[in-house]
């Protein structure tokens, strides 16, 4: 109990979210002999395991998701790719969660995490206050999605909404849809609107780049560095795709030969009946849909005063620059699945290091030796 008379909880590590990134630490400090509720404990604010995952549209079905990673340990064989992702890696992450015994608490909002007594962490949640001596920060970015603000925005007597509200094709039959955004889902989105619609009107603020052929190792080291090196200067991450491109695939070369894929400029303004560009266009839409992106949550970081003056958190590796307490798995180079895999093994060395003066643990070295 601190000064406030507020019970907490002890632990050594808070691992905070329960996606891909959150996992991969979980595992790993599970293999380093850190014992689940008695030395780390995994607080997740989503209602079921899977992550953002669960959240996503119906339509997206397991084969044709891009890029999907296995978590450490255990691969995820036999999926059917005819299912909806939502359901096949809810239940691949529920089977993990399971597997290796992460004891998940769900659903937990994480609300502030503060400076507590004696060179502690006080995470402030919606279920207690923990007390921890380092935290893995695994929020992602799926509860911060990013609406851009432009003029006459009030006035569109359409329908707008965002990836994060996207319920698949079906709602859009017959409408006119204007489709925002130059990243891989506004893309996903536009192919299956495309085949109900009226009509669809694609914008983005850059023109598209598309890239044919595979995504070579060393095309992904250079990928890496590219993002690493915003983060290490303090500056928020960019999106995957503003780095990699577009990958074409077949569906996309479709799209693209049948005029789906013709894309216009970010238009100027919202108009009450549709879209307007200062040269005079004008497209009449009943719907606008805003595949804009996400920014990373971490708001509940804010009383920490980690972010530097361009805005993002400052990161060497996993660890925030301003607090070695601090571990960032799935921001910046290690927001892809298997960058997340990779960045939650580096958190672990680094926190048992920076634990390395506490009482020694039951051992399990078989595990320890593997980390």
């Amino acid at each position: 109990m601190n000064d406030s008379g507020t019970p907490e909880t002890e632990v050594e590590v808070v691992v905070a979210g329960a996606g891909q990134a959150g996992l991969a630490g979980a595992y790993h400090l599970r293999r380093a002999g850190y014992a689940p509720d008695r030395d780390f404990v995994v607080l997740d604010g989503s209602p079921r395991p899977g992550g953002a995952w669960q959240f996503r549209w119906p339509t997206l079905t397991y084969g044709k998701v891009h890029g999907m990673h296995a978590l450490p340990g255990m691969e995820l064989t036999g999926a059917d790719d005819r299912r909806p992702s939502s359901e096949v890696i809810g239940d691949y992450f529920a089977a993990y969660e399971r597997a290796f015994d992460l004891r998940v608490r769900r659903p937990v909002r994480i609300r502030a995490v503060r400076e507590g007594d004696g060179g502690r962490l006080r995470v402030e949640t919606s279920e207690g206050v923990w007390s921890a001596r380092a935290l893995i920060n695994a929020t992602g970015t799926w509860d911060r999605p990013f609406w851009p603000r432009y003029p006459g925005q009030e006035s569109f007597r359409g329908r707008q909404l965002h990836t994060a509200g996207y319920p698949g094709p079906a709602p859009f039959a017959g409408r006119r849809v204007v489709v925002v955004g130059g990243g891989t889902s506004a893309v996903q989105h536009l192919l299956e609107i495309a085949e109900v619609a009226a009509a669809t009107t694609w914008v983005t603020r850059r023109p598209p780049v598309f890239h044919e052929g595979p995504f070579d190792e060393a095309r992904g080291r250079e990928v890496v560095a590219r993002v690493e090196e915003r983060v290490r200067r303090g500056l928020p991450p960019r999106s995957v795709v503003s780095v990699t491109g577009l990958p074409m695939t077949e569906a996309m070369q479709r799209a693209r030969a049948a005029g789906i894929l013709d894309r216009l400029p970010m238009f100027d303004r919202l108009t009450p009946t549709g879209v307007a560009w200062d040269d005079g266009r004008a497209v009449e839409a009943d719907v606008v849909l805003w595949a804009t992106g996400f920014r990373a949550a971490l708001g509940h970081l804010a009383p920490l005063g980690l972010r530097e003056p361009g805005g993002g958190i400052r990161v060497e590796g996993t660890r925030a620059v301003r607090d070695p307490r601090i571990h960032l798995v799935g921001y910046g180079p290690s927001a892809s699945t298997i960058g997340a895999n990779r960045a939650g093994r580096s958190a672990v060395r680094e926190i048992r290091a920076l634990l390395a003066d506490a009482p020694a643990r039951p051992s399990q070295p078989a595990l320890a030796a593997a980390v």
